[in-house]
C-alpha cells in the first residue's frame, strides 16, 4: 500500500513525518511507500523577500526523507506547484495512493495556515480515504495528540453505502487496532433507514465482525445532531481516530453527510479518517 503525506514544511508537518509511533502504526496498516508531497501555491513566488523556499524545502525534505526511510519505507518526493487540494488528490490518484495524510493545528482560526485550509477542502473532495492527523495548537514544537493512530477507533455509521465502505478500512486498519466503538445516531435528518430497522442489532451484528478479528467492541446508539454526539462520543471513550464516511453520492446525501464529516473534521480533539465514496460505483 502506498500513502501520501501532505506537507507545506511547517512543525504540525514535522510532528506527522517525524513521530516513529505513528510511522510504526502506518507500517502495521500495510503502508510500504510514502510519498512526500509538497504544494508551492500559486500565488507564493521564490523571489519574495525574506522566503529561501528552495534551500528550506530541500533541506526539509531531505531531512523527511532520511527519517521515513530509517523506519523501513519506500519514499518518493514531489514538489509542484498550484492549487494545494487538487495537486495533493492528483498525485494520489497518478501513484494509486490507498491513504492521504494531513496534519492540521485544529479549530483555531489563527492557525489557519496552509495545510489547515488544504486539510479542510481535501475532507470535501478527498478521491482516497484521508486521515488528518490532529497536531498541538499553541506550541513552536508541536506534538501529534493521539500518537497511535489506529489503537482505539470511533466508527460512526448512518448504515448508508458509504458508511458501510467505512467499514471496510477495518480490513487493514485490524492490525493496529485493538478496541472499537460503533456509533449511530438516531436523527431526523437521515431519511433513508427504514422504520422497521433496528440499529442496536445491525451495531451488533458489525461488532461480532470486529470482534472475529480479536478487537474488543462496544456499540452504541445515541439521539441528536449527527456531528454533535459524534464528538461527545469522542470525549466519553477518548479514540485515538474516528472513522467515518465523508459524504453520499445524490447531491442531498452529499450536503448532509457532506456537512457532519467536514464538522467532525473541524471540531475533533484528536484524528480523523474519512472514506469517500467509490466513484466508479
Amino acid at each position: 500500500m502506498k500513502a501520501i503525506c501532505a506537507t507545506d514544511l511547517s512543525a504540525a508537518s514535522e510532528a506527522t513525518i517525524e513521530n516513529e509511533t505513528c510511522l510504526e502504526c502506518l507500517g502495521r496498516i500495510g503502508i510500504e511507500e510514502i510519498h512526500l508531497v509538497t504544494v508551492i501555491p500559486s500565488n507564493v513566488h521564490a523571489g519574495m523577500p525574506g522566503m529561501d523556499f528552495e534551500g528550506r524545502r530541500e533541506r526539509a525534505l531531505e531531512r523527511y526523507r532520511d527519517v521515513i526511510e530509517d523506519a523501513g519505507f519506500d519514499v518518493e518526493a514531489h514538489v509542484v506547484r498550484g492549487t494545494p487540494h487538487r495537486r495533493v488528490n492528483g498525485i494520489a490518484e497518478t501513484v494509486g495512493a490507498s491513504l492521504t495524510i494531513v496534519g492540521s493545528r485544529g479549530k483555531s482560526p489563527l492557525e489557519n495556515r496552509v495545510i489547515g485550509s488544504t486539510a479542510r477542502n481535501l475532507a470535501r473532495t478527498t478521491v482516497v480515504p484521508l486521515l488528518v492527523n490532529r497536531i498541538e495548537r499553541g506550541t513552536d514544537d508541536p506534538d501529534v495528540l493521539r500518537k497511535h493512530l489506529f489503537q482505539r477507533v470511533l466508527y460512526a455509521t448512518d448504515f448508508s453505502e458509504n458508511a458501510e465502505r467505512a467499514f471496510e478500512a477495518f480490513s487493514y486498519l485490524r492490525h493496529a487496532t485493538q478496541e472499537a466503538t460503533l456509533v449511530h445516531v438516531e436523527t431526523p435528518k437521515d431519511p433513508e433507514l427504514p422504520e422497521e430497522s433496528d440499529p442496536e442489532a445491525r451495531l451488533a451484528e458489525l461488532a461480532t465482525e470486529l470482534e472475529g478479528w480479536g478487537i474488543e467492541t462496544r456499540t452504541a446508539v445515541r439521539r441528536g445532531d449527527p456531528a454533535d454526539e459524534i464528538l461527545a462520543a469522542e470525549d466519553e471513550y477518548e479514540p485515538t481516530v474516528i472513522l467515518v464516511g465523508s459524504r453520499g453520492h445524490s447531491r442531498l446525501r452529499r450536503l448532509l453527510l457532506g456537512s457532519v464529516s467536514e464538522d467532525v473534521v473541524a471540531r475533533a480533539n484528536g484524528n480523523v479518517m474519512l472514506v469517500p465514496p467509490d466513484r466508479m460505483a
